[in-house]
């Protein structure tokens, strides 16, 4: 079984899929950065698959139609757990809205013994709108687009994550190292 942990091995040097999902500026990608630098300082393998970045090379052509955004996060999970059962601490900053879409990532998790979080970046609307990173909220606002996660397309948020971070209520440091104490606790950093 691919990704199982070797008798004797020492399960900080495994590789783990930590999923944050959440609206978009929530702050996923920046806490997952944060931890990817601290996790690099203490030796680990670490790789970032930022949600932007794949639609761009790995799911080109892909739309935002439930079917598309589902397609979008199996292949993301899918490569994920690739690097994930080889050692790799894999950062997953990816709205990934449905909560089906998610649960059948972490199933194949489980299925290859690949050890999978699930992290809620729980920063309310109005915050993100706020924020505002990429602009989409006041293009949404202004008829400019439409499908726009939390706003006039669903967000299904995990009912019992791994981790819930309440992003907007704390730095990003204190985010990043909370979710450092839960790999920690489960053998993982």
């Amino acid at each position: 079984m691919s990704g199982a942990t070797v008798p004797g091995a020492n399960t900080a040097d495994a590789g783990a899929t930590i999923w944050l999902t959440g609206l978009p500026s929530a702050g996923k990608t920046t806490i997952a950065h944060a931890l990817a630098d601290r996790l690099r300082g203490e030796g680990h393998r670490v790789e970032v698959l930022d949600g932007d970045e794949i639609r761009e090379f790995l799911s080109a052509g892909l739309g935002f139609s439930r079917e598309d955004r589902h397609t979008n996060v199996q292949r993301i999970g899918f490569v994920a757990e690739l690097l994930a059962s080889n050692g790799v601490k894999v950062l997953v900053p990816v709205i990934a809205p449905y909560a089906d879409s998610r649960e059948a990532v972490r199933k194949r998790h489980q299925a290859e013994g690949t050890a999978y979080l699930e992290v809620h970046v729980a920063t309310p609307v109005e915050v993100c709108s706020e924020r505002d990173v990429k602009g989409l909220y006041a293009k949404q606002a202004a008829g400019e687009i439409s499908g726009l996660t939390g706003v006039d397309d669903p967000y299904e948020a995990p009912v019992d994550p791994d981790l819930r971070i309440e992003a907007h209520t704390e730095t990003v440091r204190e985010s990043a190292d909370r979710l450092h104490a839960l790999l920690s606790e489960r053998g993982l950093a």
